[in-house]
């Protein structure tokens, strides 16, 4: 088990597949059950006690500036240009996240937690002698949007790995990460996503998964969007502030 200081919300990309809601703000400032999503994760994270905050920003940066400034603890806002995608963003980002593992989340990311806080199972399971990270995974099956043919499969042991040509993997990426600042060495430059580590990670046998035992929603689209709503409305899933 791992103490988390400090955390990053990756808050920079353009959100194209929920046009036309994201075309005058940024995705993460969209609203769910009366907060933004972006307020949501940043709640969920300050909750574990983690104290030390960043944000990245892009699309409408000033947006999301002035909704972290809003905040009992502002988080720092690190401005993107141009946008370095998930990867670029956090290593980026590194300077002001220390030497500890720390915690990677989405801005859109939008989770319950189940019987235990989900963040606190994370930094429980979290071997930093073995993990280059940790990723917090949801059955496929479960999901309500459309996932394809998944993102991972775990072994018995929790390492994680990529579906092969044609395989069906059972989870998908629920976007919240614990991640040891090692997985960067010799990161690339210039903009990059998180599979260039994690798949190199993965050739190392030292990327696992966690399985969430909540409720969890696809956010992707204006739909989905509807969906997560109408079932927060419904009482069938509800959030905790």
């Amino acid at each position: 088990m791992i103490t988390l200081s400090s955390a990053m919300v990756l808050a920079a990309g353009l959100g194209t597949r929920m046009r036309p809601l994201t075309e005058e703000r940024p995705k993460p400032l969209l609203r769910l059950a009366g907060r933004t999503l972006l307020d949501h994760a940043l709640d969920r994270i300050e909750a574990a006690g983690i104290a030390s905050l960043v944000v990245n920003a892009h699309w409408f940066p000033e947006q999301v500036e002035d909704a972290c400034a809003a905040r009992a603890n502002p988080p720092r806002v690190l401005r993107e240009e141009p946008v370095q995608e998930t990867g670029g963003g956090v290593r980026d980002a590194l300077p002001h996240l220390g030497d500890a593992p720390f915690l990677v989340a989405n801005g859109d990311a939008f989770w319950l937690d189940g019987p235990r806080p989900t963040l606190e199972r994370l930094a429980e399971r979290f071997d930093a002698g073995k993990m280059d990270a940790l990723l917090l995974l949801v059955r496929s099956a479960l999901v309500d949007g459309e996932v394809g043919r998944g993102d991972f499969l775990l072994d018995p042991v929790g390492h994680a790995r990529r579906p092969r040509e044609r395989e069906i993997a059972p989870y998908v990426y629920a976007g919240v990460q614990i991640v040891h600042p090692r997985l960067f060495e010799n990161a690339p430059s210039g903009p990059f996503g998180m599979m260039t580590l994690w798949q190199r990670a993965i050739e190392a046998e030292r990327l696992y998964g966690l399985v969430h035992d909540g409720a969890w929603f696809h956010l992707s689209t204006p739909v989905d969007l509807r969906r997560a709503e109408a079932a927060l409305a419904s009482g069938l899933a509800r959030p905790h502030f």
